[in-house]
């Protein structure tokens, strides 16, 4: 288990000079994405290389592989992917201190590299992996949560606030709720009927999203909306408006042309990217604090499906690949 004893299957003594990781040569959809044989990466100074058991996907990649980021985050092909991930520390570069070869560790890569059977990540992206947390959710500690943390940041919740959550019971969302009401607020949870019955139990409000939820929400504010946090997109920012939240106390991670035209905000993980508020993250998770909904896992082999799925954005939770 991550956070116990070294794992037994860990081999400090691995010399294989190839390795599985994905790989895409040009822009398109699932199709595009191949496991590929690609040299064994070497830690260079400050950095731990990490045998890979699991590694999230995530919305933004699909954003990324089909080229609709390339104004912020240009591509080299051919391209790697992947940013969240947990694993054993199989060699340390030089100038790494608090890590052992042995060591069950999460954390992130900037590098598009983490959907791989061993990937190279500098030291400060790196923490322990609390003990009896899984592998999938400790893959899975990185992209969403700090979105979701973020988001809840930006819009300045205070106990006895009410706020509105898009797309309340997927990746980013779920987290999201859960720490809304960590701070205090009622949160009214956007999401499918058949996700109802999880934010009832996580003591959110559940609204049907879809055609006539501006009433629903309106009744289930019962006359105050302070915040709205949009995971989803798709109109939601100017449906916060139209409920009357002011700009200032609206957060989107998925619509940036939104937020540029009404002025609110567009936090996200890279606003709070500091492995400090990755610790905090897992110390909610690893006391009960804070549950980290897994949708399904994949095999690395199965990469194109576990994007197909995570295309047709139905899932509650994470999809999370196990190399």
């Amino acid at each position: 288990m991550p956070g116990g004893d070294p794992d037994p299957d860990c081999n400090p003594d691995y010399e294989e000079a190839q390795l599985k990781a994905v790989r895409f040569d040009h822009f398109g959809g699932p199709e595009v994405l191949e496991i590929r044989e690609v040299e064994r990466p070497k830690p260079a100074s400050g950095e731990v290389l990490v045998g890979v058991r699991a590694t999230a996907i995530n919305p933004g990649e699909i954003s990324i592989r089909e080229g609709l980021l390339e104004g912020i985050w240009p591509t080299t092909f051919p391209c790697g992917e992947g940013s969240d991930l947990a694993g054993v520390v199989q060699e340390l570069g030089s100038d790494v201190s608090g890590f052992a070869v042995g060591d069950a560790v999460c954390g992130w890569s900037d590098r598009r590299n983490s959907h791989a059977e061993f990937v190279s990540v500098p030291a400060d992206q790196l923490t322990a992996t609390p003990d009896g947390v899984s592998w999938e959710v400790a893959g899975s500690l990185y992209v969403a949560p700090l979105a979701a943390y973020a988001s809840v940041k930006a819009v300045a919740l205070a106990p006895g606030d009410v706020v509105a959550v898009s797309g309340a019971a997927g990746g980013v969302g779920s987290i999201a709720v859960q720490l809304a009401r960590q701070e205090g607020a009622r949160v009214i949870g956007l999401a499918s009927e058949r996700n109802h019955a999880w934010l009832r139990e996580h003591g959110i409000v559940p609204v049907t999203y879809g055609d006539g939820q501006a009433e629903r929400i309106r009744a289930a504010a019962d006359g105050q909306l302070d915040a709205f946090i949009d995971v989803f997109g798709g109109g939601y920012v100017d449906l916060a408006i139209e409920l009357g939240v002011p700009a200032a106390r609206i957060n989107t991670i998925a619509d940036r042309e939104a937020a540029a035209r009404l002025g609110t905000h567009s936090e996200g993980t890279g606003s709070v990217a500091r492995i400090e508020v990755l610790r905090e993250i897992a110390g909610l998770v690893a006391d009960g604090t804070l549950e980290i909904p897994i949708a399904r896992t994949y095999p690395l082999a199965a990469v194109r499906d576990a994007y197909t799925e995570l295309g047709e954005r139905q899932t509650h939770g994470k999809i999370v690949l196990l190399p």
